[in-house]
């Protein structure tokens, strides 16, 4: 865990780093105090408020035990597996099958599932995908993942006001000579893809071992290997449309939002699926559970499901 941790700040030190390096190439040395003052702001913001920020950005609705019906149930159980603090526990109408979990810490903590998933998945499915999100946060992941969101965002804008600038004109002065042009292409290129690179190191090591914890949390990683099958297909036939337009908080989901359009495929914030599957194939071997992860099928039309004649909670 001290690894991880460690791991976790040159990687946030990293993001801040390249943040306070396009402000400086905007504004030289009064540009990068700037950025500096602002990536610290944009950290304490996130510590603070993230969770708010990114479940106002999809539209999440909080249920209860009443309004959350099975799915409600299912998360309560799993958190006293888990020995984890009750999250908040929210729903977003999006049609496709995706969950997230978010939080500066357990007892701050919220996890949200999509009306697809819960009306794609069986109960047990859905059981592997929620302990996945609580495995995020049992291991504190959820706060830096939000933190690398709220900056990798702050990257791509300064880029995009820098490609705006340099379309029309600004920054004159400063591409007059090689240097100039150097560091406004650094800016507008290199950084962001910087950004993104470490956002994808962020995420792909922690998927693993929330995949891990997941599966030991629900009792059968099987579950969870049959999810994530269903999840990414379906996850590349249907847009989301929040996180098209904020693509910085892609790695927050159990599986890439995104629908692979323009350079989506290149920087993917999370590992190749075959091989989180066979992962959890294994760790089921190793805990003496049978079988193997389901193949994509037909929805499950379980208790959410369209074809279900139980109780289908508030998203109906």
């Amino acid at each position: 865990m001290p690894t991880n941790f460690a791991k976790t700040g040159l990687l946030l030190a990293a993001l801040t780093g390249i943040f306070v390096a396009m402000g400086a190439v905007v504004g030289g040395q009064t540009g990068m105090l700037i950025a500096f003052f602002i990536a610290l702001a944009m950290n304490a913001f996130s510590l603070w408020q993230s969770d708010k920020m990114v479940l106002r950005m999809y539209g999440a609705e909080e249920v209860d035990e009443r309004s959350g019906g099975e799915y409600y149930r299912i998360v309560h159980d799993l958190v006293r597996r888990a020995g984890l603090p009750m999250p908040r526990v929210y729903v977003m109408h999006n049609p496709q099958p995706n969950a997230f979990a978010t939080g500066r810490n357990p007892s701050n903590a919220a996890v949200c599932a999509s009306t697809g998933l819960l009306e794609t998945l069986s109960s047990e499915e859905v059981a592997g995908v929620m302990a996945h999100e609580l495995a995020h946060v049992k291991n504190y992941d959820t706060l830096t993942m939000a933190v690398a969101a709220t900056i990798g965002g702050a990257i791509s804008m300064l880029a995009q006001y820098l490609q705006f600038g340099a379309l029309f004109g600004g920054h004159r002065d400063n591409n007059n000579n090689a240097v100039g042009w150097i560091g406004m292409l650094v800016a507008i290129i290199v950084a962001p893809l910087a950004a993104m690179l470490v956002q994808m190191a962020v995420s792909r090591s922690r998927e693993y071992q929330a995949d891990r914890l997941g599966g030991m949390i629900c009792g059968n990683p099987l579950w969870l290997a049959s999810a994530l099958r269903k999840i990414e297909g379906y996850a590349h036939e249907i847009r989301n449309e929040p996180a098209e337009a904020a693509p910085a908080t892609a790695h927050l989901f159990i599986i890439n939002p995104l629908t692979g359009e323009g350079m989506d495929n290149l920087f993917s914030t999370h590992p190749n699926t075959d091989n989180r599957i066979a992962e959890l194939e294994k760790l089921a071997g190793e805990m003496g559970v049978s079988g193997r992860a389901a193949t994509r099928s037909a929805p499950a039309s379980g208790p959410w499901g369209r074809g279900s004649e139980g109780p289908r909670g508030p998203w109906g």
